[in-house]
């Protein structure tokens, strides 16, 4: 089976429906990232561009149907309604508006993945290039798609939770992510606040890749704020 690497933006307000979407993406490999409301949502785009989005019409701030609007506005990215709303006329208005696809909840993991997978083959054979999977910094090398890591050719033998938190920061080198957001993303959000949880892991991280783990060549701490992976 393929595995995708993608950035998806699930925006819907039902917690329990947006926590199955993630859960279906993220067994397929997408990185799942969400937005309960379109504000959130808004700002997510601006912060970290996503390349699909889930979108629900029926939003508590704002009618999924001007999010799409926005996003049109200077977007051509997949966008998937997903929605309770089932008449006819109201899936051709967002299909007009531009929205790729239309899926009338409730509906399964494999329609759901199915129809993601259409919409990605339609992307990509406009010659957009798939997203990067292989990241290098100095002599670190992470290949996203092969779940590999190595040191100056050497192999890395990290635990999945290491290896998560190594994705992002290569990811994102150069830039200081918060611990706030590196422990939503490697543990999920019950876990925001479990700092010494994201000390430990670093820790260990470090005894793997740093030569002399006191002095950090590539693991920085940025104190009172967080971590960012050294851009060499």
């Amino acid at each position: 089976m393929e595995q995708y690497h993608e950035t998806v933006l699930v925006v819907e307000d039902d917690i329990q429906i947006r926590n199955f979407i993630c859960y279906a993406l993220k067994a397929e490999g997408f990185r799942c990232i969400t937005a309960g409301n379109a504000a959130t949502a808004m700002k997510q785009l601006l912060a970290e561009p996503a390349d699909m989005m889930l979108l629900d019409l029926g939003l508590p701030d704002m009618d999924g149907g001007e999010v799409l609007k926005k996003v049109r506005e200077w977007s051509e990215m997949p966008v998937i309604i997903v929605s309770a709303r089932d008449q006819d006329r109201e899936k051709a208005a967002v299909l007009d508006m531009g929205a790729d696809d239309y899926l009338t909840k409730p509906f399964s993991a494999t329609e759901l993945l199915a129809r993601i997978r259409v919409a990605l083959r339609h992307l990509y054979r406009q010659g957009l290039p798939r997203p990067q999977s292989v990241y290098r910094v100095g002599g670190l090398e992470l290949d996203v798609e092969k779940h590999t890591a190595s040191l100056d050719g050497e192999p890395l033998h990290l635990t999945p939770m290491e290896f998560c938190l190594m994705s992002l920061l290569m990811k994102n080198a150069g830039k200081v992510l918060t611990s706030g957001y590196l422990l939503k993303e490697v543990w999920g959000v019950s876990y925001d606040s479990d700092t010494q949880a994201l000390r430990a892991l670093m820790a260990a991280l470090r005894r793997k890749v740093e030569k002399n783990p006191a002095k950090p060549r590539y693991l920085l701490t940025e104190i009172g704020v967080g971590y960012r992976m050294a851009d060499e």
